[in-house]
């Protein structure tokens, strides 16, 4: 029991000897390093003072030439005044013996720390101050055009010996200075042995504490150097700073102006680039006029002709009358089809993408093709990307193409052949579906091909070609989420390749799902009551009957003026409408128009816009967030249109209800 107690307070005085060592030993090393700090802050304190003082005898070197050169060019003016009587000189003169006056008040300045180099500078100024005054007089001659009073003054001013002792003046002050300043080098070196000498022992200690200290003095060290090293750099960068700032000035009011001017010019080119889009497609609307004419003499046949037929055999042979109905029906889809592509082609429309199968819309839109180049250029379709959809912009597309096939027929001029050709492109990362258009015309040269896709770049002659087609095609590319690619050599002709991202499988089924509904035979489960406002009796009559054989109720409405007076009399009868079904261009008041006064009463009201005007993309912002239904419809179509709006109308009354 004794021996154990013994040997606990052993130990407990070992572990109170240690904790005393150790406080000791780091109060010595916290003074050691206070010293060595105190050390090396007086020294690097020396070595500053140094480098002021070797600066401070730069500078009086410095102003002393100053002075010297400005009282040379002072003298060296009066000759010429006094010689020539131009006032100019004059000037020159005074001006330049004011600069020395204010060179010597700089140096008087400095050395006045210094009692010889003082003593010297007050010689000076006096020197100076007699001197002036016989220069004076030959001022003063020449300035009364006193020619030869002037040149003698000066000339006696000359003779004299205040300028030798000036100079000998200026002389013994730069010697004494530079004596000064060997002295100073010299005490800036001892200074900077000295904090040399400092650093080493406080980087001595910093590595015997280094798990204290080490990061700091790492640190202080470092910007120590750099700030020394930063100083002694900074006499010689001066003069270098000042002249580099100056051209960086200049430069940077440079580029604003370019800036400017740049900005100017980007968007006179936007403005002008969208006016001549617009002129090419009408360029291009007038090439396809005779095909059209032709196209729509055969449909509106078709028409007649089958209605005709139709009337003759409706009661002794139905089944004839119906296949000739059919066959009307199927002419009149084309032309308005036709009479939407010229409107959508003709005018400016927002992009509106769309799943849409590539390889139907290059079938459907051949037919336009082949009329816009001619009978003497055979086209070929080499369609292999059947199960491939893309989501984009079909009308843009289809501009896209007929670009590329009447650049295609210049190129041949008018004669060759021309193949579009669709496949899955193995070489990019990502799916891809490469819609080649491939010319045997005369080619491109490297140089055109490098220009091949600037706005406004055409090979073609004055009056025949904006430029702007292929530019399209890149922007419809790059708007689509691909890119486009060119080949072309002189003399066997172009291989232009849109590459543009494929469709999600999903998405693919949805658009193909889409497809088939607007097939379907039109079902209703509830019937709405619906308001149709149409100025045209015809295809009001047309519009309600179409409405009626849905399973719907119609109200008709002739004059959109008359619209607030019927829902308004709808609602007083306990009921009202589920939907406005609206014309857009109507006289007195448009659809947009009358919509937006009826919402003012009743901001519920469900609107279908119905239009056959293609529109531009400044005027899609007045049907706001309402579906349009373009002229003319099917039944299917319209079926589905009004499905979507009572469909919205019922989500919307969910969410209030809850």
């Amino acid at each position: 029991m004794f021996e154990r107690d013994f040997d606990s307070e052993t130990e407990s005085r070992r572990e109170r000897l240690r904790f005393w060592l150790t406080i000791g030993v780091a109060t010595i090393l916290v003074g050691v390093v206070a010293a060595l700090v105190l050390l090396l802050t007086r020294a690097n304190d020396n070595y500053d003072r140094s480098l002021g003082w070797q600066t401070q005898s730069l500078e009086v070197i410095s102003q002393t030439r100053s002075v010297d050169a400005a009282l040379a060019r002072a003298e060296a003016a009066l000759g010429r005044f006094a010689v020539g009587l131009q006032k100019e000189d004059g000037r020159v003169y005074e001006y330049q013996w004011a600069r020395a006056r204010q060179f010597l008040a700089q140096l008087k300045r400095n050395v006045r720390d210094n009692p010889q180099q003082v003593a010297l500078v007050e010689q000076l100024t006096q020197e100076m101050n007699s001197r002036s005054t016989q220069l004076g007089d030959a001022a003063l001659s020449a300035n009364y055009n006193q020619t030869v009073a002037a040149i003698s003054k000066y000339y006696a001013a000359g003779k004299g010996q205040g300028l030798s002792r000036i100079d000998k003046l200026l002389t013994q002050i730069i010697s004494n200075e530079r004596t000064l300043l060997r002295e100073r080098n010299r005490v800036a070196a001892a200074d900077r042995a000295s904090l040399s000498q400092a650093m080493l022992l406080f980087s001595l200690l910093g590595a015997v504490a280094a798990v204290i200290a080490i990061g700091a003095t790492f640190s202080l060290i470092r910007a120590e150097t750099e700030r020394r090293a930063a100083r002694r750099d900074q006499i010689a960068e001066s003069d270098r700073a000042m002249q580099l700032e100056a051209a960086v000035d200049a430069r940077t009011a440079e580029l604003e102006q370019a800036n400017v001017a740049l900005r100017t010019e980007m968007g006179e080119r936007a403005a002008a680039e969208e006016q001549l889009r617009q002129a090419q497609k009408m360029e291009a609307v007038g090439q396809l006029t005779g095909g059209i004419a032709h196209d729509f003499n055969n449909m509106l046949a078709v028409v007649v002709g089958g209605i005709e037929l139709s009337q003759r055999w409706l009661s002794d042979a139905p089944d004839k009358a119906q296949r000739h109905l059919a066959n009307a029906l199927d002419g009149a889809n084309r032309a308005a089809d036709l009479t939407r592509r010229l409107l959508t082609f003709a005018r400016s429309e927002p992009a509106r993408p769309e799943i849409t199968m590539v390889d139907d819309c290059i079938a459907a839109f051949a037919e336009l093709i082949e009329r816009t180049i001619g009978d003497r250029i055979a086209l070929t379709l080499d369609l292999e990307a059947a199960d491939l959809a893309c989501r984009l912009d079909r009308r843009q597309f289809e501009n896209a193409l007929l670009n590329l096939a009447v650049n295609a027929r210049d190129a041949m001029d008018g004669h060759g052949s021309l193949t579009i050709r669709t496949l899955r492109d193995e070489e990019e990362d990502t799916a891809a579906l490469a819609v080649q258009v491939i010319d045997s015309g005369c080619g491109m040269s490297p140089e055109v091909l490098e220009r091949v896709f600037d706005p406004f770049y055409t090979t073609k002659p004055a009056g025949q070609g904006t430029g702007l087609g292929m530019s399209q095609v890149f922007a419809f590319c790059r708007q689509s989420g691909g890119e486009v690619q060119i080949t072309s050599t002189e003399g066997e002709g172009t291989r232009v390749a849109m590459l543009l991202p494929v469709a999600r499988a999903g998405e693919a089924g949805t658009a193909q799902a889409d497809a088939d509904d607007q097939v379907a035979a039109p079902t209703l489960t509830d019937a709405l009551s619906i308001l149709v406002v149409e100025d045209d009796q015809r295809v009001l009559a047309a519009t309600v009957d179409a409405v009626a054989e849905l399973g719907h109720k119609p109200v008709a409405c002739g004059n959109p003026l008359e619209a607030e007076a019927l829902v308004e009399g709808q609602i007083a009868e306990g009921g009202g409408f589920d939907l406005i079904l609206s014309d857009v261009l109507m006289p007195e008041l448009t659809g947009p128009e009358m919509v937006a006064q009826l919402k003012q009463r009743w901001p519920g009201l469900s609107v279908l816009f119905v239009t056959g005007y293609a529109g531009d993309a400044s005027e899609v912002a007045s049907f706001g967030d309402h579906d349009v239904l373009r002229k003319p419809f099917t039944l299917s179509a319209l079926d589905q249109a009004i499905r979507r709006r009572g469909d919205a109308r019922a989500d919307e009354g969910q969410r209030l209800a809850s």
